[in-house]
């Protein structure tokens, strides 16, 4: 089994790729640089590959970089990685969310009587649902949240927008950049999708002293440690279904 992680910058991908590497002196190839000058690194687990990617930051950038990644070679799953907003208290920093639903929240139009998504326009969709005994399974091995995680192009930096996204998404666990732009590119290609975010800051009022991006980090990697066996062993019950 092969799969593509794509991270937004080189940091998150550093803590996956550290996560995935069973040993400390074990070193894996050097990174590669792809079509448009994306990095991928890849390291190698029992029962599965990973290719770790750096995407870029938002939603477009990492549709982009992934759907690159994903013409390029045959993966059987697709993960969006790195760290994110979690919602309080279900999300507190340094822990981990497991998706069990990737939202666009902010893909739509405002309107006098508020925020109508794609979906109620009836110009598209807003979620992509991972497989459902994937993310159960992940959230289980790494100790993380599994809830909704939201795809934003613009950081929550406000306790009235933390509070409408709140709202409109009761059960969301945390809010990040990427996630909805990788499930497009995973759906395109047919493959499965699912994403892990480790809690750097609260969403709400944006206050960069009270962030733990070190600590969200750290986590990240941790998560990552635990996962490996977790997605090789789903692999060999379900990659024929996406062949």
């Amino acid at each position: 089994m092969r799969a593509l992680v794509v991270t937004a910058v080189a940091a998150e991908a550093d803590s996956v790729t550290t996560g995935l590497t069973p040993h400390p002196d074990a070193f894996g190839p050097g990174p590669r640089t792809l079509p448009g000058g994306y990095l991928i690194n890849r390291r190698d687990l029992p029962g599965i590959a990973f290719d770790v990617l750096v995407g870029g930051v938002g939603p477009a950038a990492a549709a982009a970089a992934a759907a690159t990644a994903l013409a390029l070679a045959d993966y059987s799953l697709v993960v969006s990685a790195g760290i994110g907003g979690g919602f309080a208290p279900a999300a507190p920093l340094g822990s981990l969310v497991v998706a069990d639903a990737i939202v666009a929240a902010d893909l739509g139009a405002e309107t006098p009587d508020g925020f109508l998504d794609v979906t109620q326009l009836g110009f598209g969709h807003t979620v992509h649902l991972p497989p459902a005994e994937l993310a159960a399974r992940a959230a289980e091995a790494t100790g993380a949240l599994l809830a909704p995680v939201l795809t934003v192009s613009t950081v929550t930096g406000t306790a009235e927008r933390a509070a409408e996204l709140a709202a409109r998404h009761p059960m969301a666990g945390a809010e990040a950049m990427e996630g909805f732009g990788v499930a497009e590119a995973a759906a395109a290609h047919g493959l499965p999708v699912l994403e892990v975010r480790a809690v750097s800051n609260a969403v709400g009022p944006r206050d960069r002293a009270a962030w733990r991006i070190g600590d969200a980090l750290a986590a990240l990697t941790d998560g990552f440690r635990v996962l490996g066996p977790v997605l090789a062993n789903w692999g060999e019950r379900h990659e024929h279904d996406h062949r």
